[in-house]
């Protein structure tokens, strides 16, 4: 079982454009003062989607979002870069800015307002008994009822 974010399209193609990045700059000697922002632009993408995907309020999420989407246009403009100094043929530019691209369109809507992704409830329960002991009613459906026993032997009973 994976993590929420990996199941985002956007993510595995943020995961993607990481490898290119790196294979595209593993190959190529010299531009340093542009090769540095690409790694470091294009692993922020990822980085940002997946920490944004975890977060619980929506401003705050959407924030790691439109962080992302930042990240994803400075990898277009250093590709410019790149392709203005030669480093990056025309051809190799709009491939990779395809990929890019498609990334942006993804993030823009997962920065818009009231667009939230849904992860399947119980999805990260992880052990043998899940059953709920605390007097609230959840996944579980189970209400412990007001008279048992605390899970704690020494508990002291709430005051009335």
């Amino acid at each position: 079982m994976g993590f929420g974010h990996e199941k985002l399209d956007v993510y595995r193609a943020a995961i993607d454009y990481v490898g290119w990045a790196y294979r595209f700059c593993e190959g190529l000697p010299g531009h340093r003062n542009a090769k540095d922002p690409l790694l470091r632009a294009s692993q922020a993408i990822p980085l940002n989607i997946a920490e944004g995907n975890g977060i619980a309020t929506e401003g705050d999420r959407r924030r790691y979002f439109e962080i992302a989407r930042g990240s994803a246009l400075e990898c277009e403009a250093v590709q410019d870069v790149l392709q203005v100094c030669g480093a990056l043929t025309p051809e190799q530019n709009a491939q990779a800015k395809i990929l890019l691209d498609r990334i942006v369109a993804m993030l823009t809507k997962l920065g818009q307002r009231g667009y939230t992704i849904h992860e399947e409830p119980g999805e990260y329960r992880a052990g043998r008994n899940d059953t709920d002991t605390d007097t609230d009613p959840d996944s579980d459906g189970k209400m412990k009822p007001e008279n048992s026993q605390s899970a704690a032997p020494n508990a002291t009973p709430p005051h009335r």
